[in-house]
């Protein structure tokens, strides 16, 4: 039947993580929400906080568990994925403000580092 267009055979936009190390500089040029202009902010990583234990999920589990009876709610163990997003927090300069900016999934990520591995001037752990 003539020329037909190959069948893709992704069916996502992202379907493969990336293997390669991920190198973020520590400086971004980028546009500021509250100075309505592009300023240098400062990249970090963000973290997730400490868990106070006093949200409503947190106090109903807790109340659930007490007493006799054993586990009451299934706990998960098929956990499939192997990375997680990398989410960076972007700090404007001149005004403080904050704002987050989630990457692809990766392995490695690295923020503003030479990715020389074992590399040194005066020839790396072997002397």
């Amino acid at each position: 039947f003539g020329s037909r267009a190959p069948i893709p055979l992704h069916l996502g936009r992202h379907t493969s993580c990336s293997v390669s190390m991920v190198n973020i500089p520590k400086t971004r040029n980028t546009y500021c929400r509250k100075c309505k202009k592009h300023t240098p902010h400062k990249v970090s990583q963000y973290k997730t906080g400490k868990k106070t234990g006093k949200a409503q999920g947190d106090r109903r589990y807790e109340k659930k568990q007490k007493g006799f009876g054993g586990q009451t709610k299934p706990v998960f163990h098929k956990k499939a994925k192997t990375t997680k997003k990398i989410v960076l927090k972007l700090e404007c300069s001149k005004c403080k403000a904050k704002r987050m900016k989630p990457i692809k999934r990766t392995k490695h990520f690295e923020l503003g580092t030479d990715s020389k591995k074992g590399k040194s001037e005066y020839g790396g752990k072997y002397r």
